[in-house]
């Protein structure tokens, strides 16, 4: 088993999972990591964002 992940390792995680495209060899880096909670915390984080981001463009075009 491979050690805890670096935060760029995490990101691009994250990323790749939001977009839907991820490589097999990262797939596999990502499986064989031993820790779970820094793509817990990133995924939970990304979706917060994405959606405050939503929410935003949708007040900023449709008018009140």
């Amino acid at each position: 088993m491979a050690e805890a992940p670096g935060f760029k390792q995490v990101l691009k995680a994250v990323f790749g999972a939001i977009v839907g495209v991820q490589s097999e060899q990262q797939r596999q880096q990502d499986f064989q990591t031993t820790v779970v909670w820094p793509y817990l915390v990133a995924g939970i984080f990304a979706v917060i964002v994405f959606v405050a981001v939503l929410l935003l463009l949708v007040n900023w075009v449709v008018p009140d």
